[in-house]
């Protein structure tokens, strides 16, 4: 995929930043040229990241009784999880300290020190990966252990589950992973977000 030649994109109407972090992360270089970036593609039918993340924040607002403090950590999360595709290692076999989760929480260690919205953004894929590798037979390279993911996460659970939750229920995504994630995680308080 190449990035999008709309560089005119206007990031600030599309996304809505409503704190000075969300509006200052939006003039950086790097992460205009990661939410700018993007084509259709299964999954992602939206193409550019920007239109992904847009989707992503308005099933945030959908989150019933969701407290000020967590809402705003959804939308950093949010705002970043995918904006750093465009950097990320695609070689075979695959670098996985260059998965793009990895290199956003790299980038937003700049800007925040909150370990719920840094691990969050870093494994907010690792739910997906530990669904593969549930799968018999599975042999994903990038399949992971939901014991290790549990491990991982288990200090912020309930908001991993919520973002994990708000970026499954976007494009065309298949919803069997969500769908095994609410089945098999004990300690998480369902919440629906969309009919799917």
């Amino acid at each position: 995929m190449i990035p999008s030649p709309d560089a005119h994109l206007p990031l600030d109407t599309l996304l809505q930043p409503e704190s000075d972090l969300e509006k200052l992360l939006l003039t950086l270089p790097e992460f205009q040229q990661g939410l700018r970036w993007g084509e259709p593609r299964f999954g992602h039918p939206e193409g550019l990241v920007a239109y992904h993340v847009r989707e992503v924040l308005e099933n945030i607002d959908l989150i019933p009784n969701l407290p000020t403090d967590d809402r705003a950590r959804l939308r950093l999360i949010a705002l970043s999880h995918d904006t750093f595709k465009y950097a990320e290692d695609r070689g075979r076999p695959r670098d996985w300290n260059r998965h793009h989760g990895v290199l956003a929480r790299r980038f937003m260690e700049h800007y925040t020190d909150d370990p719920f919205v840094l691990d969050i953004i870093e494994t907010h894929d690792d739910a997906y990966y530990a669904w593969l590798g549930s799968r018999p037979g599975c042999t994903a390279p990038g399949a992971r252990s939901l014991v290790g993911l549990l491990h991982r996460v288990g200090h912020c659970l309930q908001l991993y589950y919520l973002f994990f939750k708000c970026d499954t229920q976007t494009g065309d995504k298949v919803q069997a992973s969500l769908k095994w994630f609410e089945k098999n995680v004990l300690g998480i308080e369902y919440v629906r977000v969309r009919e799917w």
